[in-house]
């Protein structure tokens, strides 16, 4: 039986701190602040779209503020950080390499990708790649020529895809990244000191993430698990309950929810402020698509109550918000969305449109914590002339506009923000 019983805003609220996106840090952002927001997700997710900025550095900012990108690029290079498939192509803290090792030896694992199916078929190929790195170094795809047009919709070279599928393998690994092209290298010089020797039992592993994306969540449905770093969902589902029952995770009551939640024991003292109303989230932000807290849709929607999906691979016509939209989280709530670009040569940060939620409203300190967290993205970026080109509804976009021009975002009075 639980002796914990949240509400749905509890229940947030538990979520948003564990997730270190409930307030930020009071202290400037450090390097080493990066490694431990990198630590307390369990994964940063990996994409190359730059249209505000890319994922992985977007998802930092959202947690720590003003920070130094390159701190990210950094900590990889120093073996801090590795990279491998966990939610998706993630950066992985470096303790974590034996949990995804089985992953990489495993030919069935969905994840491969048809990896080992071209290795399967091209051994020689491999076999000289492998070579080559042993001999000259650490190599990126752009080091190759392009012999033949690639027949995939990313249009990959012959050589890019034998890097991918060695790097799948684990044979090779990402020593660093330069302008975010990974450079390759072979796993025994990128980590000297592991041997195939130290792999832990595939139950064990089964687990370890299990707990790892529960801790990382803060609060969640056996459902919820497996996506995290996509496991089995049939197997996954089943290890909360289990977990509970030995004492390694804790059930609770939510408001609303038919099903147990479940938090790991690290975050139970930060549960019990929540039932008792002590947890409450007083960040404004702007959130990347790829950012843990939205990056399961249904999740998003069950807890937060945030349809939300990525229109960028959507035809242009068909979308309804945007390219590349923004959820907006502002003290526990997602209450809107935005469609941003970055102008950098420009100065220029550049809203298309600008959404709020069914219900919600913005006026006095809703509106300028809207503002504030716009303008914070924006001086980060470079880019500190804010347009708003469209709202809906329209005023929102004219009070946040006006603010922004005058400069008087702080002197705000606090009002209500939705009805």
């Amino acid at each position: 039986m639980t002796d914990i019983r949240l509400s749905q805003s509890a229940a947030r609220a538990l979520m948003l701190a564990a997730q270190g996106l409930d307030r930020r840090p009071r202290r400037r952002a450090t390097k080493a602040g990066v490694l431990d927001a990198i630590r307390r997700m369990g994964a940063l997710q990996i994409d190359t779209i730059s249209v505000v900025a890319r994922s992985p550095y977007l998802v930092l900012w959202s947690r720590l503020g003003d920070y130094r990108p390159e701190w990210l690029d950094l900590l990889l290079a120093e073996g801090k950080l590795f990279e491998y498939w966990a939610h998706e192509a993630c950066f992985l803290p470096i303790e974590d390499y034996p949990l995804f090792r089985h992953r990489m030896l495993d030919p069935s694992w969905a994840g491969w990708r048809g990896s080992h199916a071209l290795m399967e078929r091209h051994p020689e190929s491999a076999a000289r790649l492998l070579a080559l790195v042993r001999e000259r170094g650490p190599v990126r795809s752009s080091d190759f020529e392009r012999l033949e047009k690639g027949g995939t919709w990313w249009d990959w070279k012959p050589e890019k895809r034998m890097l991918e599928s060695l790097f799948t393998a684990g044979e090779l690994m990402i020593r660093r990244r330069d302008r975010f092209q990974r450079i390759y290298d072979l796993r025994e010089r990128v980590l000297p000191a592991w041997s195939d020797d130290q792999l832990p039992p595939a139950d064990a592993v089964d687990r370890a993430l299990a707990l790892r994306a529960v801790r990382a969540m803060g609060i969640a449905k056996a459902r919820w698990v497996a996506d995290y770093y996509r496991t089995s969902k049939t197997a996954t589902k089943l290890l909360p309950a289990r977990l509970a029952r030995s004492g390694e995770l804790h059930e609770v009551a939510v408001e609303g929810w038919k099903e147990p939640g479940y938090v790991h024991p690290d975050h139970l003292p930060a549960a019990r402020a929540a039932e008792e109303g002590r947890l409450k989230p007083t960040l404004t932000t702007l959130l990347s698509p790829f950012d843990p807290l939205v990056w399961d849709r249904a999740r998003a929607s069950e807890l937060f109550g945030f349809d939300y999906r990525l229109e960028c691979y959507t035809p242009a016509p068909r979308r309804v918000y945007g390219y590349y939209v923004l959820p907006i989280l502002r003290r526990g709530r997602l209450i809107g969305r935005l469609d941003a670009k970055a102008h950098r040569k420009e100065g220029i940060f550049a809203v298309r449109a600008l959404y709020l939620e069914p219900g919600v409203r913005l006026t006095g300190r809703a509106t300028a914590d809207v503002a504030n967290a716009i303008q914070e993205c924006a001086a980060w970026h470079g880019t500190p002339n804010v347009s708003i080109t469209r709202s809906d509804p329209p005023q929102a976009g004219r009070m946040i506009s006006a603010l922004l021009s005058a400069g008087t975002i702080s002197t705000v009075p606090d009002g209500i923000e939705s009805e």
